[in-house]
């Protein structure tokens, strides 16, 4: 075969496993984004265009034609004007939500497809490399898919089990007062407030496992991020107008447990466990004071 004949096929195989990467992170979940089917349609002409650029840039630089360096860098440009164009928009969507997102958790949404266009770059541009230099479809194929294990490990990242343990508390009201165990929430004025509260309400407390898990839910953004899967998920039993109804969540400041408020429709407390456990430690509100250097 030509050498013309083996970039031809190493650049098909880098471009079909670098979309298949992308295809592969791209879902639409309880976040309900991106929407179906224009937002797919979106992602996956973005992901079409990375594999692109991923799987030509190898037979273009070993041909020493070095604009392909310019290209991934104005294709690098191109995907940060993505993230702001989806940031945008999530914020608009976000004040229609009776729970907002917050802003943390709508700037890691928007992180995550700026870097996923990245990683199937990356994948596109390892297959075609394979496949150039080892002068075969099916060595580019062996490494597409250890590409695609790799991908697979990466973008799942942490998880609330993983830095505090989930309990339920006892929901209370002394007076004006509004806890969750022990924790103060809130104040509630109005007698029929109270009511809807004490029959629907579910309180659950967070107890971080270290000092790291501590300042991680400290972040208001983490908390903000914690109330919505629920509320998202499950449901919420307010509407507008009802400052007094909104979940909240509040810290002990003497250990650091977290106090949530929440006022689910579906008020069964394993799976509100099930959904706090599963909420995503948003990358913003990492912090790791146990590992610094003294």
């Amino acid at each position: 075969m030509s050498q013309l004949g083996h970039y031809t096929e190493a650049i098909i195989i880098g471009i079909l496993f670098g979309l298949i990467a992308r295809i592969w992170m791209l879902r639409t979940d309880y976040r309900q984004y991106p929407t179906y089917p224009h937002g797919y349609i979106i992602h996956l002409s973005l992901g079409l265009i990375a594999a692109a650029l991923g799987a030509v840039a190898v037979p273009a630089l070993l041909e020493k034609d070095f604009t392909a360096v310019t290209f991934l860098t104005v294709a690098a440009q191109q995907f940060r004007d993505v993230r702001n164009m989806e940031r945008e928009m999530l914020l608009n969507l976000d004040e229609m939500e009776l729970v907002p997102r917050g802003k943390s958790y709508i700037e890691g949404i928007a992180m995550v497809f700026e870097g996923r266009n990245y990683l199937t770059i990356f994948t596109s541009l390892l297959t075609s490399l394979a496949a150039v230099l080892f002068k075969s479809w099916w060595s580019g194929s062996i490494v597409g898919i250890i590409v695609l294990l790799l991908i697979r490990f990466i973008k799942s990242g942490q998880v609330i089990r993983e830095i505090a343990d989930v309990s339920e508390g006892e929901i209370r009201i002394e007076g004006p007062n509004l806890y969750v165990d022990d924790i103060y929430i809130m104040n509630i004025g109005l007698d029929d407030n109270k009511k809807h509260i004490l029959e629907n309400a579910l309180g659950v407390v967070l107890k971080p496992k270290n000092a790291s898990g501590r300042v991680t839910l400290g972040n208001m953004g983490q908390r903000q991020a914690i109330i919505h899967n629920v509320s998202t998920i499950l449901g919420v039993y307010r509407d507008t107008g009802e400052p007094a109804l909104l979940p909240l969540a509040k810290r002990d400041l003497k250990d650091g447990r977290l106090g949530i408020f929440l006022l689910p429709q579906d008020r069964n407390i394993k799976e509100v466990f099930e959904v706090i456990n599963l909420t995503p430690v948003l990358e913003g509100a990492v912090r790791q004071p146990t590992q610094a250097q003294n």
